[in-house]
């Protein structure tokens, strides 16, 4: 039997160019912040801080508010993929507390793709791990249509920004995170499944 192809571990640099929170935990968008505080809960007040969520429509095989893990207690985005979205859509610019972000980052290629298991390590020592790509969906459309005055945003928001998304994280270890703060990001080794 061959083994199937592999990917060996790599390290990539980037720094934290922006951090928002939630101003309103029943609001969808968030506001920037000069400095976050990471707790293994997330961001204290934060509509995804937790350690647990409930299930939605993106575990179709649970009973929606089905709960679990917390694996979305961050959302991040990349300035290189935002400003790719804002030019697909036709806008100066993509703020990302209309999409509901957390961190935005620049310096780290195709950010949306990394692995699941990519530590995003700061150097005051906070651990974020990387869970998933960020599916776009029809919330942040509705909200990027809003702020844009254009209603066929809400359906050309999830069509346009697929796969430039960004992923969710969860926090693997606590601590400060400041807008400028250097971020490594260490990509595990990456088996390729391929039956």
């Amino acid at each position: 039997m061959d083994r199937p192809a592999t990917l060996p571990p790599r390290t990539l640099e980037g720094r934290v160019a922006g951090l928002l929170r939630t101003a309103d935990p029943t609001s969808f968008e968030t506001e920037a912040v000069e400095r976050l505080e990471l707790s293994l809960g997330g961001i204290e007040a934060d509509r995804h801080a937790g350690y647990a969520r409930a299930s939605s429509g993106r575990e179709p095989w649970y009973r929606r508010g089905t709960p679990l893990r917390n694996d979305r207690q961050l959302s991040i985005l990349s300035t290189e993929e935002l400003e790719v979205i804002a030019g697909r859509l036709g806008l100066a610019a993509l703020p990302a507390g209309w999409i509901g972000a957390n961190l935005v980052l620049e310096g780290i290629p195709q950010l949306t793709f990394l692995p699941r298991g990519t530590r995003l390590v700061v150097d005051e020592g906070a651990v974020i791990q990387v869970e998933a790509p960020n599916a776009p969906c029809r919330i942040a459309g509705r909200s990027v249509a809003r702020h844009a005055g254009r209603d066929e945003l809400e359906l050309g928001f999830p069509r346009e920004a697929a796969q430039l998304r960004g992923v969710v994280a969860s926090v693997e270890r606590a601590g400060p995170l400041k807008v400028g703060d250097r971020i490594v990001a260490k990509l595990p080794e990456q088996w390729l499944y391929a039956p």
